[in-house]
């Protein structure tokens, strides 16, 4: 992760509660979960599952799905890498 990201992450543990931010994590969450397509393999339940029961302490984790997801060249869903935009642009500005 290069410098920005992690001042993102710092960023987003501070604002974790923000009600933009717990939204745009849900939309991302479930557009990730409609489109079937594999982002973090190192998690206890689903997507949607995340999505439902969203805490704060689980936004950094997003965070960092949504970086993952707005840098990769293979994932090719322009919905999913505008939400992922989205939401990172949620915690810049929060």
């Amino acid at each position: 992760m290069d410098s920005k990201s992690v001042e993102l992450v710092k960023k987003c543990q501070e604002s974790a509660g923000s009600g933009d931010v717990m939204g745009a994590c849900k939309v991302m969450l479930e557009l990730i979960d409609k489109e079937k397509i594999k982002v973090d393999t190192d998690r206890d339940q689903s997507y949607l599952e995340m999505a439902e029961n969203l805490k704060p302490d689980d936004v950094s984790k997003v965070l960092k799905m949504a970086l993952e997801i707005r840098e990769s060249g293979d994932i090719k869903d322009t919905e999913l890498k505008n939400a992922a935009s989205i939401l990172i642009r949620a915690i810049e500005m929060s």
